[in-house]
């Protein structure tokens, strides 16, 4: 886990969030969340790489190197899943939960991207307006609905106060 901030904060080093704080606070918060889910040190080192592939200049070659196949994996699969593009209209959300699902072959990645979503909802007062309302959509007609199906309850509420009162 140390080592794994330690790249995820020399990696992101010089980044800021739309917010102006470094942006290596994003993956240490997402691996908070996941430690508080009492995952363990695979996983809560893969939530603090889980942005590295797609933001910097570290590739999945280095990760599976440095840290191993499965953190590579799971950081592999949240980066997928971050490609995904979501229409959020009702009748479709069930299938995207479903495509989610199927994509994540590991439910790791899963409970990562959860947390992703969560600490991006709790900073969403950064984004204009209109990405708000759109942000806050997703999570209501996608990711509280799959944080219910995985039991992981406390998330969904939060998910839900936040969307909702956006």
């Amino acid at each position: 886990i140390e080592r794994a901030y330690r790249t995820a904060a020399a990696a992101h080093d010089g980044q800021t969030r739309k917010s102006g704080e470094p942006y290596v606070h994003h993956p240490l918060a997402v691996a908070t969340i996941v430690a508080r889910q009492g995952l363990d040190d695979v996983t809560v080192g893969a939530a603090l790489l889980h942005d590295a592939i797609e933001d910097t200049k570290i590739h999945l070659e280095d990760l599976e190197r440095d840290f191993g196949s499965e953190v590579a994996t799971i950081v592999e699969g949240v980066t997928k899943l971050d490609r995904l593009s979501f229409d959020t209209r009702e009748d479709q959300a069930a299938s995207m939960r479903k495509m989610l699902v199927a994509v994540a072959k590991d439910l790791r990645v899963l409970v990562i991207k959860l947390a992703d979503r969560l600490h991006n909802m709790r900073t969403l007062a950064a984004l204009p307006e209109h990405k708000q309302e759109r942000t806050a959509q997703e999570t209501l007609d996608i990711y509280a609905p799959l944080a219910h199906r995985l039991g992981m309850q406390e998330v969904k509420v939060q998910l839900e106060d936040l969307a909702l009162a956006t």
